[in-house]
């Protein structure tokens, strides 16, 4: 008998350095959420590799940051399931303010802007369940669920 599989993505919460302002980017030709603000790097976690792993490759592969995996803070985890799909998820969200470089769009057939918003003052499209999980950064709220019922 299978045992019940649940994938895993990684989201960066990268901040300034007064952690007044966290970066985000403007998706295009994903298939999802198009035209919404999304957090600076999202990325599914690959075979044989741990979260911060994970996040450490994708910033580096859509960014050009470059982030020690241990100097990823855990913020929260999202056990999420996605309502268009039904397909559950377990999204880790990390802190990313210490990196070397300056954010870039490397992939701009899926990016097409980067901006630094205030945390006080979001954007009216960023993604629904990305703003929950700054709301829980700032209100330090470690999990949560969602689409589940």
């Amino acid at each position: 008998m299978d045992r019940y599989k649940t994938t895993a993505a990684v989201f960066a919460l990268i901040m300034n350095k007064t952690h007044d302002r966290i970066l985000l980017q403007k998706g295009v030709h994903t298939g999802t959420k198009d035209g919404f603000y999304d957090l600076g790097t999202v990325g599914h976690v690959e075979d044989g590799e741990s979260m911060r792993e994970a996040l450490s490759r994708e910033l580096k592969e859509e960014l050009g940051l470059a982030v020690k995996p241990e100097s990823l803070a855990f913020s929260s985890i999202m056990h999420k399931r996605y309502q268009d799909t039904n397909t559950p998820y377990f999204n880790g969200y990390f802190i990313v303010d210490n990196y070397r470089g300056e954010p870039k769009i490397l992939e701009p057939h899926k990016n097409a802007a980067l901006i630094w918003a205030s945390l006080d003052n979001l954007p009216e499209n960023l993604i629904a369940d990305r703003k929950v999980a700054i709301k829980n950064y700032l209100e330090h709220i470690s999990y949560v669920e969602d689409g589940w019922h």
